[in-house]
């Protein structure tokens, strides 16, 4: 058996070992948990992700990579079934809750302040403490002026929530060169 041929078969191993892995996982797995269990290098897993891809992409299943690590996800052509079968599992943020969290992806680090004069309303308390509760904002550091108020930032769990990578992955807006504050 030739050297491509013993690492690709072991690749198909290793990626059927990632996919029980992510299956049983609620949360994400970071590429140095899946090396450290597997006792394989970052080459290696690299190999075994692009084969599980491979064999996902014919099913209904897709390998999201995202900030807190990797993880199974349904692919989008099902959502529509999945939201229909369990409307339940459908969480409906309100749109203001969404332009708040929006306004902190899109212009962070800001401050409450910053939110209400883009926004053009108050921000309420309940919006902030649900993106806090689901750890989709933190405080991070103050501004420095009168009242030195707290500088909100975006979280990991955000990114992770949204199956984004990092914040380059959200979507290109025309108008939030617009939002200067």
């Amino acid at each position: 058996m030739t050297d491509f041929n013993q690492q690709h078969q072991l690749a198909q191993q290793h990626s059927k070992s990632i996919e029980a892995i992510l299956h049983a996982s609620e949360t994400p797995i970071t590429a140095k948990q899946l090396c450290h269990w597997l006792s394989i290098n970052s080459n290696q897993l690299s190999m075994a992700l692009t084969v599980l891809q491979q064999r996902l992409s014919q099913g209904a299943l897709t390998l999201a990579d995202t900030a807190s690590g990797y993880r199974l996800q349904i692919a989008n052509d099902f959502s529509p079934l999945i939201q229909q079968v369990f409307p339940q599992r459908q969480e409906t943020l309100s749109q203001a809750l969404l332009e708040t969290l929006s306004v902190i992806a899109y212009k962070q680090p800001v401050t409450r302040g910053d939110i209400e004069q883009i926004r053009g309303v108050t921000v309420s308390s309940n919006i902030l403490r649900q993106l806090f509760d689901k750890g989709w904002i933190i405080e991070q550091g103050f501004r420095d002026t009168l009242g030195r108020p707290a500088l909100l930032h975006t979280t990991p769990a955000f990114l992770a929530a949204f199956g984004l990578k990092s914040l380059q992955d959200l979507p290109k807006l025309a108008d939030v060169q617009q939002l200067e504050i």
